[in-house]
């Protein structure tokens, strides 16, 4: 995948220059085995985020060992099958940074801009369609991550201890089954609307997100080629590159990431309302709840989708 206009020493493989055919199943199952990976952080994430100040766990290692202590390794694989659907907004994310990056470099005006601004522009508006997609897997997948079962007794327990949407967790019920009744308790309670809860929040989350990740590893990138010798592997600049943007934007956005996993979660009313009960329950550590588990997914997820573009 053509990641950014680099310098010379880098070849641009173009968006026109690839095989559709081949890149999108392997874009695909290349992200299906990274998302394998690094899918636990992602629990442990939500479970960090949305717990009051440190109910449960204290911090990312003790909630992996209390988590896999009592649920088991499938604890922390809770939602994976539903949340992998996202990988197909993989490719309307991908199809969209690149078709905006090629409208840009085409216009005769535009195509002066400089290219990290260019990056800027195209991942954001590549998020704003992932996000429009993936949001309703991420509400369901995020309820299921917050209920967890001890599979020792074999019977369900709210592990935060709250139960937002007011399922019955009865013993004997299939993660399927689950599944369903979160499905029909979100439409009953706010119909179609309830799937996109928290939308404008994950907009507010992941726009920027991915706008200044492009953005910033175009910087990186450049100034990485400046500073290493030339016989270092271009691949491990981009590499590093995509890394420091990871952890960059990783910091920026997390206030907001936790804003939108409480609104979707513990169905809260707005933004103002959410960062309100936030900033009482957490004063200065909302800026740093979730925030390691968050990091290493982030900093993990740039190496590897920047070591295969």
């Amino acid at each position: 995948m053509s990641a950014v206009e680099t310098p010379h020493l880098i070849r641009t493989i173009e968006w026109d220059m690839m095989d559709k055919t081949k890149f999108f199943p392997l874009s695909m199952l290349s992200s299906f085995s990274v998302r394998c990976c690094l899918y636990p952080l992602t629990v442990i994430k939500t479970r960090l985020q949305v717990q009051r100040h440190n109910y449960m766990y204290n911090g990312m290692i003790d909630a992996c060992k209390k988590i896999y202590k009592i649920e088991g390794i499938s604890g922390l694989y809770r939602g994976f099958w539903i949340s992998s659907i996202q990988i197909v907004s993989g490719v309307f994310y991908v199809s969209t940074y690149e078709g905006v990056r090629y409208i840009l470099r085409q216009n005769d005006v535009i195509g002066n801009i400089d290219s990290r601004v260019k990056s800027l522009i195209a991942g954001g508006a590549a998020s704003l369609v992932g996000q429009t997609i993936v949001v309703p897997f991420d509400i369901l997948s995020q309820h299921l991550m917050v209920l967890g079962i001890n599979n020792k007794q074999g019977k369900y327990i709210d592990k935060m201890g709250m139960n937002p949407l007011g399922l019955i967790l009865e013993p004997g019920k299939s993660r399927a089954q689950i599944s369903i009744d979160i499905i029909k308790s979100i439409y009953q309670r706010d119909g179609y609307r309830g799937f996109y809860r928290g939308y404008c929040a994950s907009l507010c989350a992941y726009v920027p997100n991915s706008a200044l990740w492009w953005g910033l590893y175009t910087s990186y990138q450049d100034e990485l080629v400046r500073l290493f010798p030339e016989w270092v592997s271009h691949l491990f600049i981009q590499a590093v590159a995509g890394t420091l943007g990871g952890f960059t934007t990783t910091i920026i956005t997390n206030p907001l990431d936790i804003v939108r996993a409480r609104l979707q979660v513990q169905r809260l009313d707005s933004m103002f309302s959410a960062f309100k009960v936030l900033w009482v329950e957490e004063k200065l550590q909302m800026f740093t709840k979730g925030l390691s588990a968050r990091l290493v997914q982030s900093a993990s997820f740039s190496f590897f989708n920047n070591s295969r573009i």
